[in-house]
Order: C-alpha cells, then sequence, then structure tokens
C-alpha cells in the first residue's frame, strides 16, 4: 500500500525530529525506498527537521541535517509543528520543488513549415 502511494506521489516532505537521532538515521531508508519505487532520483523532496522549539534537547545538528539534504540535493527546513514555526514555509517550499523543472528537462519546441 505505501509503494502505491509513494508511485503516484508527485512531491515528498521528509520529516525527522531534531530531538530522537535514530528518526534521523531512519529516514535515509525512506529516501532510498522512494527513489526506488519512483524509478528515478529526480524526485521532489523536502527535507524538515521538526521540533525546532526543542533546541535543549537537540540530538541532530543542524549542519548534520543540511549535509543530508546537499548529499540528496533538496531543501532542508527546521520546523515546529506545534509552535508552527517553518510549517507555511514548508509547503510552499515543496510546490516550489514541484513546479521546479531544470532546463535540461524542458521540451523545445522546432516548428517546420513546409509550402
Amino acid at each position: 500500500m505505501r509503494d502505491l502511494y509513494i508511485k503516484n506521489g508527485q512531491g515528498f516532505v521528509v520529516v525527522y525530529s531534531l530531538t530522537n537521532h535514530q528518526t534521523f538515521q531512519d529516514i535515509k531508508t525512506m529516501k532510498e525506498l522512494i527513489t526506488r519505487v519512483k524509478g528515478t532520483e529526480r524526485v521532489p523532496i523536502l527535507l524538515v527537521a521538526n521540533k525546532v522549539d526543542l533546541e535543549h534537547q537537540r540530538e541532530v545538528s543542524h549542519s548534520e541535517g543540511s549535509s543530508l539534504a546537499q548529499q540528496w540535493g533538496c531543501p532542508f527546513i527546521e520546523a515546529s509543528a506545534k509552535q508552527r514555526t517553518n510549517v507555511n514555509e514548508m509547503f510552499a517550499e515543496i510546490v516550489r520543488e514541484m513546479n521546479f523543472t531544470p532546463d535540461s528537462e524542458k521540451k523545445s519546441y522546432c516548428c517546420c513549415i513546409l509550402l
């Protein structure tokens, strides 16, 4: 069932808790599953570190999240669902990712006129 949701998905927000390092490890498996099911590395993904309001309990550094996002070639946001920090920005960013088409993938149209 999960594979079907992934196959039909157009963009993915991959979230981990910055207060639990295990969740940071688990998302790597999720990313692999997404790329396997979609059959391509070019999938709109946004990496989100949740619970930024619990800074004093942080187990995953900002640089770890940022570095992973850079490896994946996707944006990275730290957010707090509880305090609604960066929640709107998160959805706006995944929509931007879904709407982005690299120049190399844009179709060029050629016109040929026969007289």
